[in-house]
């Protein structure tokens, strides 16, 4: 062989390699201008922040929302070279309706079948507790003893509690408030049985109304997803990739120390 037909064919093996590595990266990684594309129909990422869930969200001293839901949807629009606008909400079912109406085009939401019916979720960035919260004086002990007739439960409206106690409860009747942060307050004002809601937000709200306490443990695990418009498969797909990558980098976990959350642990990886 001389060394012109060398040279050539050394060329020839060199495009052929960069030629099936781009063909590799393109089909194992979604695509972000599709993602964009989809997430940004009015020229902008609409990401819904729910206040009802202090795990996720949050108001600062200036009345700025704060927290993990803010951080990753930043750096979500961040990446994808789109802007973002806060679309603020103060209970899970308002969110749920906004994706619904595709009002937004990005929720942080737990994870539940009966919202499967409307939205795509990525794999849980984060999971959470759900707890009782009872009197001082309540007969109650465990979580166990929740589910019996007579016994009142109140909830937030829409919630991943209510979703999940809606289909549980066999004998217990379910109480519905407004919003999450109203549980406490509508639990003490009809003198109900039991609070459902946020282990974070009941341990909170007993330092604040006094005489009522936690029952041990949890009645349910909750994973906190992001989910887009049922449909919108190329801004469920980038998304999932980029919350692997948030979870790896050890993105997620900053965030909960940066905003002081305690009692929620970063999600493990999609297997």
């Amino acid at each position: 062989m001389n060394r012109d037909s060398a040279i050539d064919r050394r060329a020839f093996c060199a495009g052929g390699v960069l030629l099936l590595a781009g063909c590799a990266s393109t089909s194992s990684s979604p695509s972000a201008a599709a993602a964009a594309a989809e997430l940004s129909s009015t020229g902008k990422l609409r990401a819904a922040i729910n206040f009802g869930n202090p795990i996720l969200a949050n108001r600062g001293p200036g009345g700025e929302p704060v927290g993990v839901s803010i951080d990753l949807a930043r750096e979500a629009a961040r990446r994808l070279g789109i802007p973002v606008e806060l679309v603020l909400f103060n209970s899970a079912g308002n969110v749920v309706e906004a994706i619904k109406s595709r009002q937004v085009d990005l929720a942080f939401v737990a994870i539940d079948p009966v919202r499967g019916a409307d939205m795509d979720y990525t794999a849980p960035y984060v999971i959470i507790e759900g707890a009782y919260l009872v009197r001082e004086a309540s007969p109650l002990r465990r979580n166990e003893d929740v589910d019996r007739a007579g016994n009142r439960v109140a909830v937030g409206r829409g919630s991943a509690y209510d979703l999940y106690l809606t289909r549980e409860l066999k004998a217990a009747t379910l109480v519905r408030a407004p919003t999450s942060p109203e549980v406490t307050n509508l639990f003490m004002a009809q003198n109900l049985e039991v609070a459902a809601g946020v282990k974070q937000q009941l341990e909170a709200d007993a330092k604040r109304v006094g005489g009522v306490r936690l029952l041990p443990g949890r009645f349910m695990v909750i994973e906190q997803a992001m989910g887009v418009p049922k449909g919108r498969l190329a801004a469920q797909a980038w998304l999932s990739a980029f919350i692997e990558e948030m979870k790896a980098s050890g993105f997620v976990a900053a965030a909960l120390q940066r905003h002081r959350i305690e009692g929620a642990a970063v999600a493990p990886p999609r297997k």
